[in-house]
């Protein structure tokens, strides 16, 4: 008996994700003896060597620390509704505090007549934007949030309030739309549940070591505004409260700060909250089927401006485009310090540049020759090639800087634990938290699953192909489609 074509896309799913475990187990080994050898750099070289400071940082709260809550996470925190929501390396987040009835367009007319914003999304463009703001104190009245996931996804829509013009402070709530028939606990059916927040300043995550926004401990107090807000700017809104949804309790949320709430759920009622600008007593009342299509279709394109993105590419596909290519650029770099010490000689090279010695991890070793530099280099720019159609959306272009990027960890790491006594120079020590990096972002889950997506778009707009039933057959089903949306 076939296999049906989604049950072959569900069983190559998770074969790829068992593979991308594979990925960040190993990298996160390798970000360990990293940082071993980095401290080990930094007791021995003193204050001359402040800079590895930043690099142990950079492999702590970026590579290693968030790899091993991801791992742990899987196995000690609840994947069903408790209440909270989750990070994205498994950790609990803020607490759901809030709940609505109500359409999409009912929402966004209530929270826009409330005062709030819808944010950006999170993407390459708006992240950058997030940080020249923060660094000039510059205003970002629509920066984006970053993801919480409940439900197995992370939000569906954010607002936000920023408080006097500063990027730091804001209030903020996250949606999720509940899925097709569930409900609360204890019975109650709601549209959508929220989890809002009021940051305070920017800090760094207890947990991961992560530049983050920190919240304020007293999270009824945002839910409480958000209910304020929304009612003052709609009358005709209702809400009951759901009074000891969950027990009162303190905790911390996945940034480590504290939180604090007494369990009451308020459930606002948006049926009846209309759009001004649409409606109009002298009319027959309007065609709310017709409406809803241009009011998705602006959301969806705030959306995707805020996103930079119209292929919906997760950052750390960005993320991970970039380093390959800084990773290149480092290589070109040592290759044309190579170069130059093997024309000009060492002792007549610029002082600015760096010594070929200096960049490459064999330390005791001579410098290696050019042929081997011109290797890298092309080896680098293969690589660079295959990651541009990675960010394209080729699932083995992916794999196969997975691959590249691994076989450099392991060549780098080794060469330094045997010729350099264990300590790295600041070019190889560079370039493995460059290889890391894109072990890391590139086996994440959305950049798998962005490339599955495109792989299945390709397949059902190929010219010439027909639509199959699961059983093979022409004229049913696409193939590669399941059941659900």
């Amino acid at each position: 008996m076939s296999r049906t074509p989604g049950r072959r896309r569900t069983r190559t799913a998770a074969l790829l994700a068992l593979v991308d475990g594979g990925f960040t187990l190993l990298g996160a080994a390798a970000a360990g003896w990293l940082a071993l050898l980095t401290v080990q750099r930094i007791a021995s070289g003193g204050l001359r060597d402040w800079w590895l400071v930043a690099v142990l940082w950079l492999l702590l709260a970026y590579l290693l620390l968030p790899r091993l809550h991801g791992l742990l996470t899987r196995v000690y925190v609840p994947d069903y509704f408790i209440g909270r929501t989750r990070t994205y390396e498994g950790l609990l987040g803020d607490p759901v505090n809030a709940a609505v009835l109500g359409t999409t367009e009912d929402l966004h007319s209530a929270m826009t007549r409330g005062g709030w914003q819808l944010a950006d999304e999170l993407g390459f463009r708006s992240g950058l934007r997030t940080v020249t703001s923060t660094l000039a104190r510059r205003t970002y009245a629509t920066a984006p949030v970053s993801p919480l996931f409940l439900f197995g996804r992370s939000q569906d829509l954010t607002y936000q309030q920023e408080v006097q013009g500063s990027p730091a402070r804001r209030h903020h709530v996250r949606f999720w739309r509940t899925p097709p028939g569930w409900r609360l606990p204890g019975g109650a059916r709601v549209d959508w549940v929220a989890a809002g927040t009021y940051d305070r300043r920017v800090g760094l995550s207890a947990f991961t070591l992560q530049v983050t926004h920190k919240i304020d401990v007293d999270t009824d107090a945002e839910r409480d505004h958000l209910v304020a807000t929304v009612l003052a700017g709609s009358p005709e809104a209702r809400v009951r409260t759901l009074r000891h949804f969950s027990s009162g309790y303190h905790s911390r949320n996945g940034g480590g700060d504290a939180i604090r709430t007494d369990g009451h759920l308020p459930v606002l009622d948006l049926a009846d909250v209309v759009d001004e600008e649409r409606a109009d007593p002298g009319v027959p009342p309007p065609d709310w089927h017709g409406l809803a299509a241009p009011a998705l279709a602006l959301l969806a394109a705030v959306r995707d401006t805020g996103a930079s993105n119209r292929d919906h590419r997760p950052l750390s596909l960005y993320l991970g485009h970039l380093l390959v290519v800084l990773r290149l650029l480092l290589t070109a770099a040592v290759g044309a310090a190579g170069a130059a010490a093997e024309v000009i000689g060492p002792e007549r090279a610029a002082p600015w540049l760096p010594q070929p010695a200096e960049l490459v991890p064999w330390q005791s070793a001579p410098a290696p020759p050019l042929v081997l530099l011109g290797g890298a280099v092309a080896a680098w720019l293969a690589v660079a090639a295959a990651s541009q159609l990675a960010f394209a959306g080729s699932s083995a272009a992916r794999l196969l800087v997975l691959v590249a990027a691994l076989g450099d960890v392991v060549v780098l790491l080794t060469a330094t634990t045997a010729g350099g006594g264990g300590l790295v120079p600041l070019a190889a020590t560079t370039a493995l938290v460059l290889d890391l990096g894109v072990l890391v972002t590139l086996s994440a889950g959305d950049a798998r699953d962005f490339t599955l997506r495109t792989r299945l778009r390709t397949r059902l707009r190929t010219p010439g192909r027909r639509p199959r039933t699961p059983g093979g057959a022409p004229g049913g089903a696409p193939e590669g489609a399941s059941g659900q949306a």
